[in-house]
């Protein structure tokens, strides 16, 4: 798989894609659907994770089973990130949880780890939940601190990217990957996205802009 996925061509993940950009939408339905980008995001994340063969029993004998060969972790950014773990959990229903709480200097627009609990990651396959991946700086920390703690591999899902920040985490990791929704242009005197959809977790949360 490439280094960087972008499903902009895909129409069902542009109809989630949509509704969230949508200013109108109200906070529930920005929910719904971040809860299903995040699955067809972390569908095409693990496209190629390796399988591991079982069998299950049926009510008429046995049958073979296949299932993941690597155990998954789901590690949200902490507040926006939340909005695509019910999503991954609806496809990767075994996936383990970590968090990291990264939040942005005003200032300087760097990123300031403030918490960082995940389980054991030898060998795992973690799936970053970062929904805006805007200049990278906090997506890139969040790779660095996981690949210290022994994951396998790292991919970041992103509902919106910038060129900018898709540098600057390939970049600075080597080999993490990136599954993204679409890449905007750029970022405004702020560093939020340009067009993309305002603030994530302020519209998932229905807080004050």
């Amino acid at each position: 798989m490439s280094r960087i996925t972008v499903l902009e061509n895909d129409p069902i993940v542009g109809i989630q894609l949509a509704n969230l950009r949508d200013l109108r939408t109200t906070p529930e339905h920005f929910r719904h659907h971040a809860r299903r980008l995040g699955s067809m995001l972390a569908l095409r994340a693990v496209a190629d994770l390796p399988g591991a063969t079982g069998e299950v029993t049926t009510p008429l004998g046995t049958a073979p089973a296949v299932g993941p060969g690597r155990t998954i972790v789901a590690v949200p950014v902490l507040r926006a990130g939340l909005g695509l773990l019910s999503g991954v959990h609806d496809v990767l229903p075994t996936a383990l949880v970590g968090m990291i709480g990264l939040e942005r200097d005003a200032q300087t627009l760097q990123a300031r780890r403030y918490y960082f609990k995940v389980p054991p990651l030898d060998g795992a396959w973690v799936l970053v939940l970062e929904p805006m991946l805007a200049t990278g700086g906090s997506a890139s920390d969040a790779v660095r601190a996981l690949d210290a703690e022994g994951a396998e591999q790292v991919i970041v899902l992103a509902v919106v990217a910038t060129p900018q920040g898709v540098e600057r985490v390939l970049g600075d990791n080597p080999a993490v990957r990136i599954v993204t929704a679409a890449i905007d242009p750029g970022l405004d005197e702020q560093a939020y996205i340009v067009p993309g959809l305002g603030d994530f977790g302020d519209r998932l949360f229905g807080t004050p802009h």
